[in-house]
């Protein structure tokens, strides 16, 4: 059994080194030869699996040029991201006990920023034609991922965060091509 399988099924609390360690087949000192904390282990976790989110979805998005499709495509992906309800609420037990416990760094912080903001200029890109969106990539890609891996998500229908998914990428378009159409009209 990996690391990440005992994280997942214990949670933060619930996951012990000696666990950890144990179900991995290794002793305790192999894990802190590995890892100084606990606190360790679940971020580099985190980091692979936040990482390749935005490589997926780039490699996923390739070939689509047209708005609805891409947002199709990002509906479909984020239900079966959604499935899987233990990335999110791991990254939020693990934030809330580092700022409880005053551990929490910029490491913590970038781990989503870098997510949101590469994911942010993807969608930019093809999403915003007219120069990219008024949003900060940050902002674009924070919201469509707190969407899909945030807390409350994680208890709602399974189709759910596509859907917002959805609402939230579809306004987001047509805000920009509307605000992109009148610009020229109010020059004239």
């Amino acid at each position: 059994m990996s690391a990440s399988e005992v994280v997942s099924r214990d949670g933060y609390s619930g996951a012990t080194i000696e666990r950890i360690a144990e179900e991995a087949g290794y002793s305790k000192g192999a894990f802190y030869s590995n890892f100084a904390t606990k606190e360790e282990i679940f971020l580099q976790l985190l980091e692979r699996h936040a990482g390749g989110d935005v490589v997926e979805l780039t490699s996923l998005l390739d070939g689509y040029d047209d708005p609805k499709e891409i947002i199709d495509a990002m509906c479909n992906w984020a239900n079966q991201r959604a499935k899987d309800k233990r990335w999110g609420t791991l990254a939020i037990d693990l934030l809330r006990i580092a700022r409880r416990d005053n551990t929490l760094e910029e490491r913590h912080l970038r781990l989503f920023k870098d997510q949101w903001v590469g994911l942010g200029k993807l969608l930019s890109g093809k999403l915003f034609p007219y120069g990219g969106s008024d949003i900060e990539p940050l902002y674009v890609g924070g919201v469509v991922l707190e969407l899909i891996y945030g807390g409350l998500s994680s208890f709602m229908k399974d189709d759910s965060p596509g859907e917002m998914v959805r609402a939230t990428l579809t306004s987001m378009h047509e805000a920009h091509l509307y605000r992109h159409m009148k610009r020229p009209a109010a020059r004239a």
